[in-house]
């Protein structure tokens, strides 16, 4: 049976978002990180066995098609990482994630679809920076790159992640004020990620106005935009 928290304006589900996104309403932005079907988490490297990192199964396959269906239908917009693993209409709006310090066996850039009507965008952040926030999570997204993708949506009020892992969407939400929805069928990734969302309440909402963190960098089309 799934279990529902709420801590502050963020609604969080243990359980399956095949079966709870459904009965869910609509939102204004779905920004999600889905699996990507291609086993990373079975072989986790050097440094995941170092924090304790034991092999899991959950990135061994893509969501069902039909689903993808579905989160276009209870959102007005989408934000979707790993877009191009899945079956989804042409678009010109993607969006990069480009890791300057990204060793040779991992890939350089990631990409995410969105329905946006727009020209593509780059954002630029070391995985090196985000080493201490990555021992939550084998695939956790940089929050400064949650908190950018939440910039190119602005009049967003309502966010729904229907695949929440370790709640750096969420943790991006609350330090923004925005009402989040939240769902992880992985108990061990749920407590984390209501752990972390409880933390960012319990701190100043320093990026309230803030949508790029300090030394990142977002590239619009040919254009070099520095983050301050």
């Amino acid at each position: 049976m799934a279990e529902k928290v709420i801590i502050g304006n963020c609604e969080l589900w243990h359980g399956d978002c095949r079966e709870i996104l459904p009965t869910l309403p609509s939102c204004d932005l779905i920004l999600t990180d889905p699996p990507y079907g291609i086993g990373f988490a079975a072989q986790p490297g050097n440094y995941r066995r170092k924090v304790g990192q034991a092999p899991e199964k959950w990135d061994d396959e893509t969501p069902p098609d039909w689903l993808f269906g579905l989160l276009r239908e209870k959102s007005a917009t989408q934000i979707i990482w790993g877009g191009n693993y899945y079956p989804l209409p042409p678009s010109r709006g993607w969006l990069s994630w480009f890791k300057p310090d990204g060793p040779p066996s991992y890939g350089h850039f990631e990409l995410a679809w969105t329905s946006l009507d727009m020209v593509c965008k780059q954002f630029e952040r070391s995985r090196g920076g985000e080493k201490k926030d990555q021992e939550a999570h084998p695939t956790q997204k940089p929050l400064a790159l949650m908190r950018w993708c939440l910039s190119l949506v602005p009049d967003a009020q309502t966010v729904c992640d229907p695949f929440l892992g370790s709640g750096t969407a969420g943790v991006a939400c609350a330090e923004m004020g925005l009402h989040f929805t939240g769902i992880e069928r992985e108990r061990k990734y749920f407590d984390i990620a209501c752990r972390r969302i409880e933390q960012a309440y319990a701190q100043p909402r320093l990026f309230e106005d803030a949508k790029v963190g300090a030394g990142d960098t977002a590239v619009q089309g040919d254009m070099l935009l520095p983050a301050n």
